[in-house]
C-alpha cells in the first residue's frame, strides 16, 4: 500500500471515528430518558465488553489480554481510568437524554486545553506562550459562565476532567487502545451486573421488558462505543498527531449543532460568551500545535 493510500485511509477512517462521536448524542437521544442511564450504561459496558472480546480473539490479540492480567501494576492503572472512563460515559448518558447536549460539546471542546494544563501539573511539561493564551481564555470562559448564571458548568467540567484523567492515566500505560479498553469493560462488569440486578430487582428493567427495537438499541449501545475506537486507531497509527489534533474538533462542533438546531437547546448570550472564549482558545491551541509539529517534521 502507498503513503499517499495509507495516508487517505487514515483520514477516512479518522474522519469517520470523530464523526461517530460527533452524532452519539441522537444515537442515545433515541433510547430517551425513560430508560435508567444507569441501565444504559450497564449495557454500554456489557455489550462493548462482549464485542471487543470477539474482536480481541479473532485479531490474534488474546495474548496481550493475558499479559494485562498477570501485571498487577498494569490492573492498577487500569482500574484507575476505567473508574474515569465510567464517570464520563455515565455524565455524557444523562447530558444527552436530558437536554444537555450543549454541555456536552463544552466539555468536548475543553478536554484538550485541559489536557495541557494537566500536562504543566502531573507531568512537569512545560506550556509555551500560545498554550498558556489558550489555557487562560479556556478558564475565562468557564469564569464567565459562574459569573453570569452563579452555577457551575459541571457537565462539561466533568466530561473534561473524567476524559482528561483517563488520557493522563492511559499515556503512562503500555497497553493498546483495544486491549486497554477491553480490560476497562471487564473491570467495569461487576458494576454493570450488580446494577442491572439491582434494576431488576425494583422492576424498573426496560431490556426484554419493552420492545424489539428498544432491546436493539440497548445492545447497539456496546457496538456505538467498540466501532469508533477500532476507526480512530486505524487513523491514529497513518496520520500525525497534528492531524488529529485538529480532526478532534469534528466531534464537539457536531453535538453543538445537534444541542442548538436538531434539539432545539437554548444558546444564551452567556453561552455565546463563554464559547467564544473557548473557540478562541482553540485557535491558539491549534496554531501553536501546527507550529510545533512542523518543527518536528523531518525538513
Amino acid at each position: 500500500m502507498t503513503q499517499r493510500t495509507e495516508h487517505s485511509l487514515g483520514l477516512a477512517a479518522a474522519l469517520a471515528a470523530f464523526g461517530f462521536w460527533g452524532f452519539l448524542p441522537l444515537y442515545f437521544h433515541l433510547i430517551g430518558p425513560k430508560v435508567s442511564v444507569w441501565e444504559v450504561l450497564s449495557h454500554r459496558i456489557f455489550w462493548a465488553a462482549i464485542f471487543l472480546a470477539i474482536y480481541t480473539v479473532f485479531s490474534g490479540r488474546l495474548p496481550r489480554l493475558r499479559a494485562v492480567f498477570r501485571s498487577p501494576a498494569l490492573l492498577l492503572a487500569l482500574t484507575a481510568s476505567a473508574l474515569c472512563i465510567g464517570l464520563n460515559w455515565v455524565v455524557f448518558l444523562w447530558a444527552v437524554t436530558h437536554g444537555h447536549v450543549l454541555d456536552s460539546s463544552l466539555g468536548y471542546y475543553i478536554t484538550p486545553l485541559l489536557n495541557v494544563a494537566m500536562g504543566r501539573i502531573f507531568l512537569g511539561e512545560r506550556l509555551r506562550p500560545l498554550q498558556w493564551i489558550a489555557v487562560t481564555l479556556a478558564a475565562l470562559g468557564v469564569a464567565s459562565m459562574i459569573a453570569a448564571f452563579d452555577t457551575i458548568p459541571w457537565v462539561a467540567l466533568t466530561l473534561a476532567t473524567a476524559f482528561g484523567c483517563y488520557g493522563l492515566i492511559r499515556k503512562q500505560v503500555a497497553v493498546d487502545s483495544t486491549i486497554g479498553l477491553l480490560t476497562e469493560t471487564l473491570l467495569l462488569l461487576p458494576v454493570a451486573t450488580a446494577l442491572l440486578t439491582w434494576l431488576y430487582e425494583r422492576h424498573e428493567l426496560t431490556f426484554l421488558h419493552t420492545s424489539l427495537t428498544m432491546d436493539l438499541l440497548l445492545v447497539g449501545a456496546g457496538i456505538v462505543t467498540v466501532v469508533p475506537l477500532l476507526l480512530f486507531a486505524t487513523g491514529a497509527r497513518r496520520l500525525r498527531l497534528g492531524t488529529l489534533g485538529l480532526l478532534q474538533y469534528l466531534t464537539p462542533t457536531l453535538q453543538f449543532l445537534t444541542g442548538v438546531f436538531l434539539f432545539g437547546e437554548p444558546f444564551t448570550q452567556a453561552d455565546g460568551i463563554m464559547f467564544a472564549c473557548i473557540w478562541s482558545a482553540l485557535v491558539f491551541y491549534s496554531i501553536d500545535a501546527l507550529r510545533f509539529n512542523s518543527r518536528k517534521s523531518p525538513k
